[in-house]
């Protein structure tokens, strides 16, 4: 425990380092951001900015970006970087 009493803590999405698909541009980089948006919210209490955060994920899911392993019908497939740049776009849309 630390002296502010928050418990030292890990945040990793859990999925895997996926060696398969190294440099293919195939990860999708959504867990990651969430995870970070998690140590935001109970490591350092930024609250406002992790919803800021998350609320950008769900906008970009929402106008139908996806990564191949998140494909859905309709939508379009977009790779790593497009979809993390997609998350930065709507952050900068809303800057809190």
């Amino acid at each position: 425990m630390q002296a502010n009493g928050k418990r030292h803590a890990l945040y990793e999405p859990i999925h895997g380092s996926a060696p398969d698909i190294v440099g293919r541009n195939l990860a999708n980089p959504l867990a990651q951001i969430l995870s970070f948006a998690m140590l935001l919210r109970y490591s350092f209490d930024l609250v406002s900015v992790a919803n800021e955060i998350e609320a950008a994920i769900v906008r970009v899911l929402a106008n139908g970006l996806r990564t191949s392993d998140i494909m859905s019908p309709g939508a379009a497939r977009v790779g790593t970087g497009v979809m993390g740049e997609a998350v930065l776009r709507e952050l900068e849309k809303n800057p809190g």
